[in-house]
């Protein structure tokens, strides 16, 4: 009976140990095979959404996002505001390749918004001309598409209107739907903050969906100004409802009364006053005028056209030149871009001469919105060779402070030069014969290629030579004998007659600088270049100059005035010395009259009554007749002033050119 029982316990053993191989077998192979099946389960891929080139950061409503742009889009006509943080009123893609974390051929990026700026900065970078703006609701950032871990980002773009560019690309676009669950409070996304966050810490870990193709997750975290933060659902729990009010974007009830259009106050570092001078004769063809009027429109949106940058004008040539538009007519590159669209092309011979002559004598008026401390620049467009000369009415245009330059499209052959009314029509009409005012472009289909280095030279206001004239470009010394000969009612006419020279120029800082020096034995800065910087000022100041007296010392006055007056003139001005007196020096002039030579001093002397004409020649610079008056009375001064002015513009216009 013991032998039974000790039998049938080792069965049972036996069988336990067997069940419990078996549950430890079937658990193996449990695990082993949740394994393969996680092995065999993938995750899905990333889809990244794209996009067309016009599409704008504002109007997608996702606060950050991965897109994939097409190439083209370096394109001038995808307007970018800002430079490193751009208003959402931007190209995605523009603003993309302007960074330069994409080129002209496309690709993946990814975008994140920021708050609003208080002001915008334009520049030139990776051959994309960004626009300047005052101040925008929204902005973005633009870096490279790495993913980061743990973070999803939307394989469908939600956009604030089902009418977008991006639906033309074959992207699905949804409207948000107020969220059920309330928000939590959010704070404005800061720049720093954007800058400094990675994309990580900012994803919310206590709630997560799973990953779907066709979904988007996300969850809390802070939001640009104006969003609010939102419990994303999947796409097929989405429903079409009503456009995000406070995400920035204006309503469509409130279109008629808001512009989405930024109005931008142009470029600062580009304020010019410029004229186009299109070709509208029949030579060139229906077909050509529209690629020059499309050239005129990438110009235009490149430069950055508004009131305190540039401002821009049309005028259009054929057998006679007519304004199409002055430069205030319109005020931003989108109107501008809209009126020379309009334009229809007038016919005729190619006199080009007739329309330089009349843009000099008739488009930079005040009348027509010219600002007067803005360079003048004429742009003259000429498909071959003009029918008309062009060299005299050019010089014309370049003394009255024109930048001139030539852009000559397809012009003559070796075998149709005889046909060319004037030879190197281009060089006699530019600013300068240095290269930097002419164009010549081979053939029209590549006049493109021109936007931007026309846009960069005409906006280096530095360079634009002919924008100094004979009466903005020189600081001047008036240098007054103040002796008792002279007497006090006389001194007061002396005054008035350094008064009306003054009048006759620009003065500002920038432009030309009055200063004045009064002498007898002894001498007297009365007020250095620096002191006034307004032609009110100026002839104020002259007003209150008091009547010294005493004696005549011409040549310490001469010297005098080189150590305090001019040693504080700018290096880019001519120094113009204008000495009055009416009596021979008792000291000696030759030295000093050398001495502002050498230092590039054009000294004019003018003699009253008693003044010596011989130390009047010694002191005058030579031609001692183009820069010594005389007078025989006080009274007569007046006589002298358009002479002395007429004889400082020749001298000034007579330098070379190039």
């Amino acid at each position: 009976m013991g032998a039974v029982l000790i039998f049938m316990g080792i069965i049972v053993l036996t069988m336990k140990a067997s069940v419990i191989e078996v549950l430890l077998v079937l658990l193996v192979t449990g695990i082993h095979s949740n394994k393969e099946m996680a092995k065999k389960i993938k995750r899905p891929k990333l889809t990244v959404p794209q996009i067309n080139c016009d599409v704008k950061a504002g109007k997608i409503i996702n606060p950050e996002f991965m897109v994939k742009c097409p190439a083209g889009c370096q394109d001038p006509k995808y307007h970018v505001y800002g430079t490193g943080v751009y208003a959402s009123y931007s190209s995605v893609c523009g603003a993309a390749v302007h960074s330069g974390v994409l080129d002209n051929s496309g690709g993946k990026i990814l975008v994140r918004k920021v708050a609003g700026q208080s002001g915008y900065k334009g520049s030139y970078s990776h051959g994309v001309q960004s626009l300047s703006l005052p101040r925008w609701r929204e902005s973005f950032i633009i870096l490279e598409s790495k993913p980061q871990k743990g973070v999803t980002y939307p394989s469908t773009l939600t956009y604030s209107s089902s009418k977008t560019a991006a639906a033309k690309a074959g992207e699905t676009t949804k409207a948000y739907e107020k969220p059920s669950i309330p928000g939590t409070t959010i704070q404005p996304v800061t720049l720093t903050q954007a800058l400094a966050t990675p994309v990580a810490e900012t994803t919310h870990k206590a709630t997560s969906k799973p990953f779907a193709a066709a979904s988007v997750t996300s969850s809390p975290r802070p939001q640009p100004a104006g969003h609010r933060s939102q419990e994303m659902e999947e796409m097929d729990e989405w429903k079409s409802g009503p456009v995000l009010l406070d995400s920035g974007f204006v309503p469509k009830e409130e279109l008629s009364t808001q512009s989405s259009e930024p109005v931008s106050q142009g470029d600062p570092n580009c304020k010019i006053d410029l004229s186009f001078l299109i070709d509208g004769s029949s030579s060139i063809g229906k077909r050509r005028f529209r690629i020059q009027k499309q050239f005129l429109v990438d110009v235009v949106q490149a430069l950055d056209v508004g009131p305190a940058g540039p401002l821009v004008g049309v005028v259009q040539y054929g057998d006679n030149p007519a304004t199409q538009f002055n430069l205030k007519t319109h005020m931003n590159s989108q109107e501008l871009k809209t009126a020379i669209e309009k334009i229809t092309q007038r016919g005729g011979l190619s006199n080009v001469g007739r329309a330089i002559s009349f843009v000099t004598k008739n488009f930079f008026s005040k009348a027509n919105g010219n600002r007067g401390g803005a360079p003048n620049v004429a742009v003259v467009m000429v498909d071959g060779w003009p029918t008309d000369k062009v060299e005299e009415v050019s010089r014309v245009a370049r003394e009255s402070g024109i930048n001139v330059f030539f852009i000559t499209i397809e012009g003559a052959g070796e075998r149709e030069k005889q046909h060319v009314v004037e030879p190197s029509f281009a060089s006699k009409a530019v600013c300068r014969t240095n290269g930097f005012y002419s164009f010549n472009v081979q053939s029209w289909l590549s006049l493109h290629k021109t936007v931007q280095p026309l846009v960069k030279r005409v906006c280096d206001t530095d360079r634009l030579a002919c924008s100094k004239t004979c009466l903005n470009s020189a600081d001047i010394g008036f240098v007054i004998d103040g002796s008792s000969s002279v007497g006090t009612s006389n001194f007061r006419t002396v005054l008035q007659f350094v008064a009306n020279l003054s009048k006759e120029f620009e003065i500002s800082d920038t432009d030309t600088r009055i200063g004045a020096v009064q002498y007898t034995y002894e001498q007297r800065l009365e007020f250095g270049f620096d002191k006034y910087n307004s032609k009110p000022d100026i002839l104020s100041a002259i007003r209150r100059v008091g009547y010294w007296s005493g004696g005549t010392s011409t040549g310490a006055a001469i010297q005098y005035a080189l150590e305090q007056l001019f040693k504080k003139s700018k290096p880019n001005k001519r120094k113009v010395m204008i000495l009055i007196t009416d009596g021979r020096s008792y000291d000696d002039v030759r030295i000093p009259a050398m001495a502002a030579y050498q230092k590039g001093v054009i000294t004019y002397a003018i003699g009253i009554a008693w003044a010596a004409q011989d130390e009047l020649e010694v002191i005058a610079t030579h031609p001692a007749k183009d820069h010594s008056f005389f007078v025989d009375e006080f009274d007569n001064l007046y006589k002298v002033v358009p002479r002395i002015i007429q004889n400082i513009c020749t001298e000034f216009n007579s330098q070379p050119r190039n």
